[in-house]
């Protein structure tokens, strides 16, 4: 009995944190989606409107056309960070020169703030100084301008996304991957079985935890990516990059409506948790039957 009040008094500071950053601001801010409030307006008063903004979210094709392009710049850069990243973590697992160079090489853009890393992509891709527009030119006759270019804009802020988080993929899929026992593959080398079926059978099953760990934590980042495609876009041209945390920010900030926008931010968590729940099942189903077979 005394151990347990010992275990809860030395928790009792993470879970005041936890309240006190998660619980208490995420409740104003289900409190305030059902209320019309402009603290800079005419009448800074809070008026209770129901689920008004709720309703309003269902017409507003600025915010359905937000989703759209967050869920596909979420889905090509989380796939393209999982098979690049494993693809890169299966090399490192191999002996070469100058391997613990290029694995420091690789991690670096991890430590680099992404409202930096979009500085420096929008320097890259700017058409008169960038580097990039430069070589495209030269080399292929492309003039890149993601300032007019929507589909440019958009493929840009994916590879930048991918460059920037593809080494915490590596990283843990890498952790994965050394972590595993040599038993199975020295048995299915024995037994003749190809790479693919290895793969398949043996390294995809033991390291889907780590996958499912490292989709979770990408897909979340990228549902509510802003610094990055802020600073290289600004969310154009037009909305071809007006992801939903950008949309967010514009309806609160520039726009001052508060209710709206949380309503907003209420909507894309509870899609967030839905999203993450539905690949944890799609993910952990399978084989969950697969026990209960035998």
């Amino acid at each position: 009995m005394r151990s347990n009040k010992v275990g809860w008094l030395l928790l009792a500071p993470t879970i005041i944190i936890l309240a006190t950053f998660g619980i208490v601001p995420f409740v104003y801010v289900l409190y305030v989606a059902f209320h019309q409030w402009n603290p800079f307006g005419a009448s800074p008063d809070m008026i209770f409107n129901g689920a008004n903004n709720f309703r309003r979210l269902v017409f507003d094709k600025a915010f359905l056309t937000a989703i759209w392009y967050t869920l596909k710049f979420a889905f090509f850069a989380v796939a393209s960070e999982v098979v690049i990243g494993y693809l890169l973590a299966q090399l490192f697992m191999k002996e070469f020169p100058g391997r613990g160079f290029f694995r420091t090489i690789h991690t670096l853009p991890l430590i680099v703030a992404p409202i930096v890393v979009g500085s420096v992509w929008r320097l890259l891709t700017t058409p008169s100084i960038g580097i990039i527009p430069y070589y495209l030119n030269a080399w292929f006759g492309y003039e890149l301008n993601i300032g007019r270019d929507a589909g440019a804009a958009f493929v840009l802020t994916v590879i930048m996304d991918i460059w920037h988080w593809t080494p915490l993929v590596t990283l843990t899929l890498l952790a994965a991957l050394v972590s595993l026992p040599k038993e199975p593959f020295e048995q299915a080398q024995i037994d003749g079985a190809s790479r693919w079926q290895v793969f398949w059978h043996i390294t995809l099953p033991m390291i889907r935890p780590a996958i499912l760990a490292t989709v979770f934590i990408r897909l979340m980042d990228a549902l509510r990516t802003v610094d990055e495609v802020w600073m290289l876009t600004g969310g154009g041209p037009g909305a071809a990059t007006r992801y939903i945390g950008l949309h967010i920010w514009k309806v609160v900030f520039p726009k001052t409506d508060y209710g709206y926008g949380s309503a907003i931010s209420v909507i894309v968590l509870y899609l967030t948790l839905v999203m993450c729940w539905i690949l944890y099942v799609a993910l952990v189903a399978p084989r969950t039957r697969k026990k209960r077979t035998f």
